[in-house]
């Protein structure tokens, strides 16, 4: 879908890196191997979107770090039409919100890192969570978004102890009630 708006392979990569995980950060060089592509072409999407002010940069260092400008009047429908074009909101809408009482949703893995992935990990947390109407949920929402859902449920306690173990990994805080 969005592919046909934007015609720009390198322009999608970026919009997901820095407008899905608002907190990402990164350099030219990182992204040159994050993207397996060359740096000319990332450089020259940078520059736009500086130029647009959808990016910030600082230098630290001897690298010009690149994260997205959220005061921007167009951050919040970026934010809105990558989350769309992942599929995130129909997870959330058809999963977190009738699955019984789930506290927050976190997402893991590329996904939250900013990078296209075909697996989309999320961690929920919360008490009395029907897993058996969450199964047949997570398959409806898979047909919609053509995308594998893996989830794992914690009760806050638990969850802690896992995020103090799993402290290399990105989590993305996408809803919490």
């Amino acid at each position: 879908m969005l592919e046909t708006l934007i015609t720009s392979k390198t322009r999608i990569k970026l919009l997901l890196k820095f407008f899905l995980n608002s907190n990402n950060d990164s350099y030219l060089r990182g992204l040159e191997s994050e993207f397996s592509e060359g740096s000319n072409a990332i450089r020259m999407e940078l520059n736009r979107f500086q130029e647009a002010g959808l990016l910030q940069s600082s230098v630290v260092g001897n690298k010009k770090m690149f994260r997205a400008n959220k005061t921007h009047p167009l951050f919040g429908d970026l934010h809105s039409l990558v989350k769309k074009y992942i599929g995130l909101d129909k997870i959330v809408d058809s999963i977190a919100e009738k699955a019984g009482d789930v506290n927050k949703v976190y997402v893991l893995g590329r996904i939250a890192q900013g990078l296209e992935a075909s697996i989309i990990e999320l961690v929920l947390v919360g008490e009395n969570i029907d897993k058996m109407y969450l199964t047949k949920l997570i398959d409806k929402v898979e047909e919609l978004i053509s995308r594998k859902i893996t989830f794992v449920i914690f009760d806050e306690k638990a969850y802690q102890k896992f995020k103090a173990s799993s402290s290399k990994r990105t989590f993305l805080l996408y809803s919490k009630k």
